[in-house]
């Protein structure tokens, strides 16, 4: 059964480290950090969740993709485990949308991402999966990667004038679109 785990906040340390890579994806506590991550990310409405954001260093996210009250544009699909994973290659093409992080509550910022990128990862099963992501399901998977490398999107607005309160963001973005 998955469990809920506490989401650690922007300002705890292991939120700035770099993660390391998971050895054996057939491990019962790997399997288990999924469900949790999955269970966790739903609950909290998320639609991406990375491995350190709970405290566990692991090369390990979720993209989980749904519409829900924080993103209700979001395409709907599966809850993905993605294992060991790495950005193959990316379209010259960036895009600057809003995002939001579980680990900076109440923050929104419009950061730029590559539109296009081609992805590889291990899934839960063990399997090499290769895959194009676009748009909304590449910046998910951009912003979690990041996190294996403790940066978060904050790190990345061009501008403060870029960061607003999730508030002012359901007001201007969501409400008026």
């Amino acid at each position: 059964m998955a469990d809920l785990i506490p989401i650690m906040q922007l300002g705890n340390p292991i939120i700035r480290q770099k993660a390391t890579g998971v050895d054996n994806i057939h491990d019962e506590k790997i399997q288990k950090l999924i469900d949790d991550l999955i269970a966790t990310v739903i609950h909290a409405n998320g639609v991406g969740i990375a491995a350190p954001q709970v405290a566990e260093q692991k090369r390990l996210f979720i993209v989980a993709s749904r519409p829900n009250p924080r993103y209700p544009k979001a395409p709907t699909m599966e809850p993905n485990a993605m294992i060991n994973p790495r950005i193959v290659s990316h379209s010259a093409e960036t895009v600057k949308e809003w995002e939001g992080c579980l680990c900076i509550p109440g923050i929104r910022g419009l950061v730029p991402r590559y539109r296009v990128i081609e992805v590889e990862y291990t899934d839960r099963y063990g399997k090499l999966q290769k895959q194009e992501l676009t748009d909304f399901v590449a910046r998910i998977f951009q912003h979690e990667y990041d996190h294996l490398d403790g940066i978060v999107f904050i790190d990345r607005v061009e501008s403060t004038h870029d960061i607003i309160t999730e508030q002012e963001y359901q007001k201007q973005v969501i409400n008026n679109t």
